[in-house]
């Protein structure tokens, strides 16, 4: 994987808070499979419209994910944001793909929220990208042509 490319942005984030954040989310889509609450859905993707669109500080999952490394002395890594407001904005994809699919098909609404789990839950035990592989393998060949 060392020929991946991902954008590339002066911002710093956290990876300490981004791998907890994708964790937390992770959680969320659990509680959700759990209870079929659209509320949990709807949670999700307003956190993903704030990350993916506005200041990360103002996300109440990446202000909870500091807090949680705060209390537990976790150290801060530094990385580029910008892998990962991308990452942001393909997890808005899927989450609204999910609230839109809700009221047709709860069932396919949970598939599409697990595969999302699936990703965060590769970025939070892993601190593997799944934003990268898209942003090498899709965005860049169109942007190419």
């Amino acid at each position: 994987m060392n020929t991946l490319i991902c954008p590339i942005s002066k911002e710093t984030a956290n990876k300490t808070v981004v791998r907890l954040t994708g964790f937390l989310i992770a959680t969320l889509i659990v509680l959700y499979a759990l209870t079929n609450s659209v509320y949990i859905i709807m949670a999700i993707v307003i956190d993903f419209i704030i990350r993916a669109f506005t200041n990360q500080k103002y996300s109440p999952l990446s202000w909870l994910a500091t807090q949680i490394a705060k209390v537990f002395h976790l150290k801060p890594i530094t990385i580029d944001k910008a892998p990962k407001i991308f990452a942001s904005r393909v997890g808005f994809l899927f989450s609204i793909t999910a609230l839109a699919l809700y009221p047709l098909n709860p069932q396919i609404s949970l598939v599409v929220l697990l595969v999302l789990m699936a990703f965060a839950l590769l970025e939070a035990l892993f601190d593997f990208c799944v934003g990268c592989i898209v942003y090498t393998y899709v965005v860049l060949p169109l942007n190419k042509e």
